[in-house]
């Protein structure tokens, strides 16, 4: 083939629908006063970023922290969602509110950016089959079953080794209850977090294909959080999708031991923090916490851009191209591989991605498509809702 003739990358990625299925920013409209059509300042991800990096849509995460909301999981559930439901309020003309495949495609068509909402951490639903229901109905369309810490009904990856947190050999029949739900309602479910025996009940539990938003290979990064080549096997047997995480720490090894190393003086600087603040009578506000996570990143090297590719490639071939996508965790890790800065970047991983032999058709399916397909699926695997009566 001529140089004349081969493909262009900038093109393949200017006609892809890109969607990334995890970012942090929520926080930021909310903590900071922030608007997504406000210059980026130290975040990854605002409108001009990802207009520049072609991405059409964004799930955006909602996080209630487990330590600083405890006692108020769904007060700060709720002011999260208000966020992003006030941003699409303030912007109706760049963005839209999306609870659909049918919306992105409309978002897309009229010009606007498509925000959606999934929720980070089965503790925001309070144990509360309702409070799920609720969330739901506010456009909330996938839910992470644990964050790093394990809740009342399903055991995470995060917190396994702690001998003070009760576990639960992974899901309780509550959270049996819950994959049942989201599965009626339509609604994603979500393993990245989850331990090991959680990953392997929710299969056995659900009747929808599955989704990691933010997860990457264990057999290059040996972290709880990434999958092991059997469960990207099985997640593939699923119908679900792994979506590849920017985390440093995910995406390559010497980078994670490093961290790793300096965990201990991390943690003591932030209970020096949480003692200063609590001496104020307040928590300390998501961007102080970041902030201080990403002095201490600054002081390890960051990882080659190459390590991130790495990933998307075992997973390529473990899973399959079905089974693949984007799930970068923007504003909510500490460290990004090289080259990596802001959603900016994305059309550097269809280069890449493109230089290691994947096809225009390929690149497609990773950057949206196969996530397009399976919200679809799962929408279409839950029953239709009884008409309402009085």
């Amino acid at each position: 083939m001529s140089e004349a003739t081969l493909p262009d990358p900038a093109q393949i990625h200017a006609s892809a629908l890109v969607i990334d299925s995890h970012a942090d920013t929520p926080q930021r409209f909310v903590d900071e006063g922030w608007n997504f059509t406000d210059p980026l300042g130290p975040g990854h991800l605002n409108l001009e970023s990802a207009r520049r990096g072609n991405l059409a849509a964004e799930f955006f995460a909602i996080w209630p922290e487990p330590t600083a909301w405890r006692g108020r999981f769904a007060h700060r559930t709720l002011a999260l969602i208000d966020g992003v439901l006030e941003q699409v309020r303030r912007h109706p003309s760049e963005l839209a509110l999306c609870t659909s495949p049918a919306d992105i495609l409309a978002a897309r068509a009229a010009g606007k950016f498509a925000v959606l909402m999934g929720i980070e951490g089965g503790h925001a639903i309070e144990n509360s089959l309702a409070l799920l229901r609720t969330y739901h109905a506010l456009g909330v369309r996938y839910m992470t079953l644990t964050w790093a810490n394990s809740n009342d009904w399903a055991d995470s990856s995060g917190d396994l080794d702690d001998p003070a947190v009760p576990h639960h050999n992974g899901l309780t029949g509550f959270g049996r209850e819950v994959i049942a739900e989201m599965n009626r309602l339509g609604m994603m479910i979500d393993v990245s977090h989850a331990s090991d025996k959680t990953f392997a009940d929710v299969l056995a539990v659900t009747r929808a294909p599955i989704i990691a938003s933010h997860s990457c290979a264990r057999a290059l990064s040996n972290s709880p959080r990434n999958l092991t080549d059997d469960q990207l096997r099985a997640l593939a047997a699923n119908g679900g999708l792994c979506m590849v995480n920017f985390y440093a720490a995910f995406i390559d090894e010497n980078y994670r031991q490093a961290w790793v190393a300096q965990k201990p003086a991390l943690i003591a600087a932030h209970n020096a923090l949480a003692a200063e603040y609590a001496a104020k009578g307040e928590s300390i506000p998501y961007h102080v916490s970041n902030q201080l996570d990403r002095d201490f990143a600054a002081r390890v090297a960051r990882p080659p851009f190459e390590s991130l590719i790495d990933h998307f490639d075992h997973i390529l071939r473990v899973a399959g191209v079905d089974h693949v996508g984007i799930g970068s965790d923007f504003d909510g890790i500490s460290a990004l591989p090289e080259g990596i800065d802001s959603a900016a970047d994305l059309p550097k991983i269809t280069a890449a991605l493109l230089d290691r032999g994947h096809s225009a058709t390929d690149l497609h399916k990773i950057l949206g498509g196969n996530l397009l397909r399976v919200f679809a699926e799962v929408q279409r695997a839950a029953p239709p809702s009884p008409p309402f009566s009085a």
